[in-house]
């Protein structure tokens, strides 16, 4: 009786080994496939600003969008860094700014956010006092993207 235990138990330890295995192979796998990027598994919605090139690409799901923005001007920073969206508004007006309006607004950090602008002919060259600005349908669409795959899902990123 005893021996028939002991050979039940060692049966199951082996099956346990297996399936650690097979979970580790698919786990494996999955990273593989996916990629082994922490941004990438965090974010389902990547916005990378590049600021030296003064364009946004958007990844999202299988789409990929690359537009022209206007960042800081001379004598302004735009922020560099990874963030998560902080708060969206359909349209903001700025109070700092003489009440410039401010639609589909992405903050990212305090006061700074991805946002349309009306002077769109500046768009492609550093203008702004520090917020990324889109056109103002490419605002809207992005503005719609985030409120979609949610603030936890979207990262933006802010380089040279």
């Amino acid at each position: 009786m005893k021996n028939c235990v002991k050979a039940s138990g060692q049966g199951q330890s082996k099956g346990f080994d297996r399936m650690k295995k097979t979970v580790f192979m698919a786990a494996a796998l999955a990273t593989m496939l996916l990629g082994s990027s922490v941004e990438g598994w965090a974010a389902k919605l990547v916005a990378r600003i590049d600021v030296s090139s003064q364009t946004m690409t958007v990844r999202y799901g299988q789409a990929v969008y690359r537009w022209r923005v206007s960042t800081a001007r001379k004598g302004y920073i735009t922020p560099r860094g990874s963030y998560r969206p902080q708060r969206t508004a359909r349209m903001w007006y700025s109070r700092k700014y003489d009440m410039s309006p401010m639609p589909h607004s992405v903050f990212y950090r305090g006061g700074y956010a991805i946002h349309g602008t009306g002077a769109v002919k500046s768009l492609g060259r550093p203008a702004s006092h520090g917020c990324v600005r889109l056109h103002p349908a490419n605002a809207a669409a992005f503005y719609s993207m985030v409120r979609r795959a949610g603030f936890r899902n979207t990262r933006i990123v802010v380089t040279n």
